[in-house]
């Protein structure tokens, strides 16, 4: 298994070279490279040169870390085609980009506009037949996450897409913060781990709370009929997910991909929160 960190509480405050220490000083061999300004950001073309690709390289050696996956998103299952277009070619970079950095795995979203799925699914369809070939003929794996407000949300959807692509280097990315968004507030981990089977290759962890839960008004949202999405990334603990489950199933499943620690909620505490969550993390995961 690997273990990785998500440094985005780093990425507004903190240059790579900087970034890439931290995470080496909080304890991981494995850096997931999430959307930051200074070198892919989202929704934007990469703004990254072979000499930058070249510190990167040297600056993960030195810290003596590895690059996990890189993370880019994209609106690449957007339903106007201008905009997809310019999300296939911001991808076509950050392959490239991967590749040169000799990453073999890259994580996303689905994206596109949960209001238009069916237009959203035929662009991501177009997209991928677009980039498959790359994919392939750079030798680089790819894992998709249903996220909130992309137009798949849920566990099902994904991994029904995820088994239509059917090709064996595309795999599942189950972040525990979305296990609401994932079946409609009910957040049954066993079942979604259950589902996913041999397609789970990767798990983002960190807690959230329910949004469907107190009849809907876990939230207060004014005006009430605001079309908005909230989820957070806290500390394990500090939500409702059901962690003692779905440790349970992992350790059950003899879950041996990526588990990265995605905690987004304390840029201001980022040591402690790291503290928290990792401790945690191996606890369950039964890593020494």
């Amino acid at each position: 298994m690997k273990l990785a960190y998500d440094p985005s509480h780093y990425r507004d405050n903190t240059n790579l070279r900087d970034t890439v220490d931290h995470v080496a000083r909080l304890g991981y061999e494995y850096l997931e490279l999430s959307p930051r300004k200074d070198f892919i950001w989202f929704y934007e073309y990469p703004k990254v040169d072979k000499q930058l690709i070249t510190d990167l390289k040297r600056y993960t050696k030195d810290a003596g870390i590895k690059i996990s996956s890189v993370l880019p998103v994209q609106q690449w299952s957007s339903p106007n085609e201008e905009e997809r277009k310019a999300a296939v070619r911001n991808w076509k970079r950050s392959i490239e980009i991967t590749s040169e950095l000799g990453v073999d795995l890259m994580n996303t979203e689905f994206s596109g506009n949960k209001r238009m799925p069916v237009e959203s699914e035929a662009a991501f369809l177009r997209s991928m037949e677009e980039l498959i070939p790359l994919f392939e003929r750079e030798g680089i794996k790819l894992n998709l996450q249903a996220h909130p407000n992309d137009f798949i949300e849920t566990n099902t959807e994904a991994i029904r897409m995820i088994r239509a692509l059917d090709k064996d280097w595309i795999k599942y990315v189950y972040s525990t913060a979305h296990a609401f968004y994932y079946d409609d507030g009910v957040g049954d981990v066993a079942k979604h781990f259950e589902e996913a089977g041999d397609l789970l290759a990767h798990v983002l962890f960190a807690d959230t709370l329910n949004h469907k839960a107190a009849f809907g008004l876990r939230y207060i949202i004014n005006p009430p009929d605001a079309d908005v999405t909230i989820h957070q990334h806290l500390n394990i603990g500090e939500g409702e997910v059901d962690f003692d489950t779905l440790f349970a199933e992992l350790r059950k499943m003899n879950f041996d991909g990526i588990a990265t620690n995605s905690v987004f909620a304390y840029p201001d505490r980022p040591d402690w929160s790291n503290e928290v969550t990792l401790k945690k993390m191996k606890a369950g995961l039964g890593i020494e």
